[in-house]
């Protein structure tokens, strides 16, 4: 049994995969091509957003998301502590400081009330973490951005294909970031990102930062990065990305499966009222957490921890100042969530057995 099983994935879209792969190797054209701007086109259209320009990560994807907003020393950024470290690192790496607001133990996002609470003089913007595969409460997040005067960036590495009220992740704040990382709901062969806005300024500024601060061939306005898709790994999402909406599905019907099958004797994942749920992960959460871990890889079950330490104690973020019992609720969750299997091409037969041998060591 594969935690995430790409290889029938892969089996799959074999096919459609190596017949655009073939296409950029006969085109010899591998950074900036035809691919990239392709998919760039689908995308946004598929978020609902007017523009999606191609990073080499998620992680670059937020970090010049920070750099096209100015954002510097001084500055301070209100994000989540129960997320992975890429959120936060890469507002350190821009000489912000992450300001972290406790989680709500229902979804694992952030709300709004504490974010408003957290915001300062030197408050510059919100990145709201889309948890798990679902956004948090968007509306209310632009709402307080606002009133303050903050940007709000979307962090839905985990959410693409989630939708709230009708909308799509990454399509609903002033900039969405998505990772393409292989075991992400859309993924690629290696790393990718991509970011997403409707902002004309952005968007442009962001398609010079990811190619070195330039925007005509050897003249660099700013310092930028090396931050692009390349065609590769853009081929590869094009292959896989026509059945994409299929897979949405497929990982919906899993999730609901197992929480039928699980609500009581684990806590499983809380869907809000208004969105869909894409389980980038699919998270139950006990006490027992460590014993339960143990049982299942006895019995043959691959788990994950999504995440074992929240960033407020981690040592990278010592020079905060934060100390344990700040976030009770990331502390918490951090002690007692584990991840099972989880694909769009997930047995129901491997699911059985999982589910049996959580509902086993419960003695169910």
């Amino acid at each position: 049994m594969k935690f995430v099983d790409l290889q029938s994935q892969f089996a799959a879209y074999e096919p459609e995969i190596r017949r655009e792969i073939e296409e950029v190797l006969q085109g010899a054209q591998f950074i900036l091509g035809p691919k990239g701007s392709e998919l760039e086109g689908k995308l946004a259209a598929y978020v609902g957003a007017k523009h999606a320009i191609g990073c080499s990560s998620g992680t670059d994807a937020l970090l010049l998301a920070l750099m096209a907003y100015g954002v510097k020393a001084g500055d301070e950024i209100v994000t989540s502590p129960f997320t992975f470290i890429a959120t936060a690192e890469m507002i350190a790496l821009v000489g912000a400081t992450p300001v972290f607001v406790d989680i709500d133990p229902a979804t694992y996002n952030i709300g709004a009330a504490g974010i408003e609470e957290a915001i300062t003089k030197n408050t510059r913007g919100i990145i709201a973490v889309s948890l798990y595969g679902q956004c948090p409460e968007m509306e209310a997040f632009l709402s307080v951005a606002g009133e303050y005067g903050l940007f709000v960036i979307e962090d839905g590495a985990q959410s693409f294909g989630a939708e709230r009220n009708g909308r799509r992740s990454c399509g609903w704040p002033h900039v969405g970031a998505t990772s393409f990382f292989p075991s992400k709901p859309l993924g690629c062969y290696g790393d990718g990102g991509m970011l997403f806005t409707s902002d004309d300024g952005l968007a442009g500024q962001i398609r010079g930062l990811r190619n070195h601060g330039q925007w005509e061939r050897y003249q660099h306005r700013v310092i930028g990065i090396n931050g692009r898709l390349d065609e590769l790994q853009a081929a590869v999402l094009l292959g896989k990305f026509p059945r994409f909406p299929d897979e949405v599905s497929a990982r919906a019907y899993m999730g609901a499966r197992y929480s039928d099958r699980l609500g009581d004797v684990v806590g499983v994942p809380a869907v809000s009222p208004g969105n869909t749920h894409v389980f980038a992960q699919y998270t139950i959460r006990t006490p027992r957490r460590d014993d339960l871990v143990a049982h299942l890889r006895e019995n043959g079950v691959p788990t994950a921890v999504h995440y074992p330490i929240p960033l407020h104690l981690q040592e990278a973020f010592r020079g905060l100042g934060y100390e344990k019992g700040d976030f009770p609720e990331s502390e918490a969750a951090a002690r007692e969530v584990v991840s099972l299997p989880m694909s769009a091409f997930l047995s129901e037969a491997d699911q059985d057995e999982v589910i049996r041998q959580v509902r086993r060591f419960f003695g169910k």
